[in-house]
């Protein structure tokens, strides 16, 4: 790996301009053309095999015209009643000018015969529903934009608008630039700190940016073909920003290593790349086949997740790697100007001190060490022994969106059950009775509010109808509810097999989308760690020290469970990030975060083995090389650390509850990891076991290919050119 990344390396510092230039360029193009384009981002509900699927295939192939449902445009009158032939006026203008929109298939008017339902019982709030050529997946954001200006046009002091629906999710994604420029400027005090020079700092900062802007522009040209999920730009942001500012980093402190010992720019950046930039490749990629390891949950929402998160953790790796050697070259010696007065690292009187004297007491006292750091994992981790997953909480999205708007107004007319309407679609096999039959037991069921009437299809062997829960979509009482509906009251109604009744709708696919993800979790963390541990033992030629990583990061991701289960679903805190109580953990987020923390915490890992490794080669003593290795290595895991928590971090501010608790949870577990795991347990761990660390029985050390991570020997026997 060295040989090929210093020959990539000397390329591209030989080529420095064409490189830099080339890659702003091509940044900026991929940007504009993504902006010119547009972008068209929807959740993929689908899932093969579950109960909503059934009923969502049954809609498509006997109600072709109602495959996507409608969205509601609500209106409440502030003084007088909806009624009022004002406000009726209003009401029929929005409606005539959404019927005369391209894209609108039709629009039902709540006072026309067929939206009587459509008027609450206190005449203040009604909704038109409409319904769109364009489903989901392809409704872009630019038409979105101009539907709901439609719809809202009337709006005023008096009069207030608001669209609900997918129609209203399209354009009602909270910003993220507040979060980015904070996440950003807390790096950049971090570098300072780090470097204590300006030029220093800007290195990484602008390596990162330009990775994050290719990455998101590829993602955002990739949503215009096909289905990628709404969260999936966010948390590429996230994920592209602390890697990419994270690697940088590395390849940044070993090039400055090279100049202060005496080598010029051009080799120094050469070295730099082709030794920290291949811990960068090992464990970028790391992170990268983790993320593309959800594909094998076969769920289509989680999917497009991992590979939006994998584009933009591979533009961070390409950056590194070809833009970051040709701009340190650039730069040359004038990397250490600018610099700021900052308190010198050692000390005077020679002494061990900071994360030497931390090093050597562990190694000291690995017992102590190790028992404390299990003990404080295992009690983050205690919550998610009770973890429920569930639904994202529309109520919870900040209140100037138009999701948010349109939920409030829908419970405050109509009940918070209406926000999650459940899809009943029953396939009648030669017995009209069983649609009667199931609106009967369903209407008399405890968690059902109202039933609607049913619509039988042309061909006669289907039927559709809608129940209302008395509890919003987000609430694990609707989880129980569809739950019982399908394990208890639909088979009874449809005891003589003559009916199927499925529960559709977007409530019931996140609940069975919840169910989905807890029965492929387990694959999951068996392959991610399967991987780890044999790519593990290629780098490090071990056998404990991989299986020791993998329990590490096994533990660090539960304690991050445990976290989000403490402040999400139980509510501890929950105010102090911007939440009203407690909301459930989104039926995702566990297998994404697995992923994504497993692969990421490899970065660490490798960069603490790599160093623990080197020190053995040149001390010959497991113990002494842990107290060396931790002592040289922690500086720069705990800075590259600061900087994933800040990027993250800053994401908590975001007013989407999903993205809170991304936040919330990579930040929390980076920072465990970085601390509790990196700088504790694994040192401690390592010297507990030294007799085997390095153990590897010959025959798989013969079989076994050599994978040199940072490859130094490769420069011992050669010059500097």
């Amino acid at each position: 790996m060295t040989p090929r990344l210093d020959r990539l390396a000397r390329f591209v510092i030989r080529h420095r301009r064409v490189a830099v230039i080339g890659w702003i360029v091509t940044a900026v193009a991929i940007t504009v053309l993504a902006g010119a384009v547009g972008k068209q981002f929807a959740d993929d509900l689908s899932l093969p095999g579950q109960d909503s699927q059934a009923a969502t295939d049954l809609v498509e192939q006997h109600f072709p015209g109602q495959i996507n449902g409608t969205n509601p445009v609500l209106f409440k009158a502030e003084k007088g009643a909806i009624t009022d032939q004002q406000n009726q006026e209003l009401i029929n203008r929005t409606v005539k000018s959404l019927e005369a929109e391209e894209g609108v298939s039709s629009v039902v008017s709540p006072f026309s015969k067929q939206g009587q339902a459509q008027i609450s019982k206190e005449g203040k709030i009604a909704y038109a529903s409409v319904t769109l050529a364009d489903g989901p997946g392809e409704l872009s954001v630019a038409e979105a934009e101009n539907l709901v200006d439609v719809a809202t046009a009337e709006e005023s002091d008096q009069f207030q608008a608001a669209v609900g629906g997918y129609l209203g999710q399209q354009v009602s994604s909270p910003s993220t630039e507040s979060s980015e420029a904070i996440g950003l400027t807390v790096a950049a005090i971090v570098l300072v700190l780090t470097f204590g020079s300006v030029i220093a700092m800007g290195m990484p900062i602008l390596t990162a940016l330009m990775g994050l802007l290719t990455g998101l522009g590829l993602i955002t040209l990739l949503s215009n073909v096909t289905t990628i999920s709404t969260t999936s730009p966010t948390l590429a942001t996230m994920i592209g920003l602390g890697v990419g500012i994270d690697y940088a980093l590395f390849i940044v402190t070993r090039h400055r290593s090279g100049l202060a010992a005496g080598l010029e720019p051009d080799e120094a950046a050469a070295r730099a790349t082709a030794t920290a930039g291949g811990a960068v490749l090992f464990a970028g990629t790391t992170v990268i086949i983790a993320l593309l390891a959800l594909g094998l949950a076969g769920i289509p929402l989680v999917w497009t997740l991992g590979y939006a998160a994998a584009i933009a953790v591979l533009t961070a790796i390409l950056v590194s790697l070809t833009f970051l050697p040709a701009l340190l070259a650039w730069v040359g010696h004038g990397m250490e100007r600018l610099r700021v007065p900052l308190p010198h690292s050692t000390h005077p009187d020679g002494k061990a001190h900071g994360w030497a004297r931390w090093a050597n007491w562990v190694a000291d006292h690995p017992w102590i060490s190790a028992t404390v750091g299990v003990v404080l994992l295992l009690i983050l981790a205690w919550p998610a022994t009770n973890m429920r997953l569930g639904q994202e909480d529309l109520g919870e999205l900040p209140e100037d969106t138009q999701t948010r708007q349109a939920y409030d107004l829908t419970s405050e007319g109509f009940g918070v059950g209406e926000n999650g309407p459940l899809l009943i679609a029953v396939k009648l096999n030669g017995d009209p009775q069983a649609v009667p039959d199931l609106i009967r037991e369903i209407g008399a069921d405890e968690g059902i509010k109202a039933v609607t009437p049913a619509e039988t299809s042309k061909d006669g062997k289907a039927a559709i109808f809608t129940a209302v829960p008395n509890t919003s979509p987000s609430s694990f009482t609707t989880q129980d509810t569809v739950l019982r509906l399908r394990d208890e009251v639909i088979p009874k109604a449809v005891a003589n097999g003559k009916a199927e009744g499925h529960v559709g709708g977007s409530t019931a696919g996140y609940i069975d989308l919840g169910d989905e993800i807890s029965q492929n979790l387990p694959l999951l963390i068996a392959v991610v760690v399967l991987l780890s541990v044999v790519l593990l033992l290629f780098a490090f030629r071990s056998i404990v020290i991989p299986l020791q990583a993998a329990l590490m990061n096994l533990i660090s991701v539960a304690a991050a469970y445990g976290i989000i289960t403490f402040v999400f679903q139980e509510g501890h805190g929950a105010s102090l990030i911007g939440l009203d109580g407690s909301v459930p953990v989104v039926s995702f987020l566990p297998l994404v975060m697995f992923a994504i923390l497993f692969g990421l915490s490899m970065d660490y890992q490798v960069f603490l083995l790599t160093q623990i490794k080197e020190a053995r080669s040149k001390f010959g003593k497991d113990r002494h090389a842990v107290i060396e290795g931790l002592a040289g290595s922690a500086r720069v895991i705990t800075s590259a650390a600061a900087i994933m928590v800040a990027v993250f971090a800053s994401f908590i501010l975001n007013g989407d509850p999903v993205v809170k608790q991304f936040g919330v949870g990579l930040a929390f577990a980076v920072a465990i990891d970085a601390t509790i795991v990196r700088c504790l347990l694994v040192p401690a761990m390592l010297v507990l076991t030294s007799r085997w660390n390095w153990w590897l029985p010959g025959w798989l050390d013969r079989a076994l290919p050599r994978l040199d991570i940072e490859g130094n020997e490769y420069y011992e026997t050669r010059p500097a050119n």
